[in-house]
């Protein structure tokens, strides 16, 4: 399926082939930092049908405790994340769901990793008073 997504301030566009159904969820704490919320949502992309279309991201490198390097790409003015891949010749972009403008149809996740450093909370919302806009 052709998605596109955008940073939050329109800098950078972009379009990717995706697999509906593949979201995952990561708990990890390097995603919880990053995204400042309590995980990440993504959908892989292979690197063949991803292109940007408007803007270039500027990129950190996080060196894991594996020694893995992974690049996070987000955008220089809003901030904006929008994928993270290996540092070189990556085989696929881990596109961030909230970025896409066809978040709703990709489906539900499908898995969660890292799920030890969950926030405890997370599986409770169901029962949290809810709203359908501001009040």
């Amino acid at each position: 399926m052709k998605v596109t997504g955008r940073c939050h301030c329109g800098a950078i566009a972009y379009e990717a082939e995706v697999e509906p159904g593949s979201v995952a969820v990561c708990h990890c704490g390097d995603c919880q930092r990053l995204t400042g919320s309590a995980f990440r949502a993504n959908i892989p992309a292979p690197a063949a049908g991803f292109r940007l279309l408007r803007g270039e991201p500027r990129r950190y490198v996080k060196t894991a405790d594996s020694g893995a390097r992974r690049v996070h790409a987000f955008c220089g003015d809003c901030g904006g994340p929008v994928y993270a891949c290996a540092e070189h010749d990556p085989p696929s972009y881990s596109l961030r769901l909230g970025a896409l403008d066809q978040r709703e149809d990709l489906g539900p996740p499908r898995r969660q990793i890292w799920t030890r450093r969950r926030l405890a909370w997370v599986c409770e919302l169901a029962d949290v008073p809810a709203l359908d806009g501001q009040p």
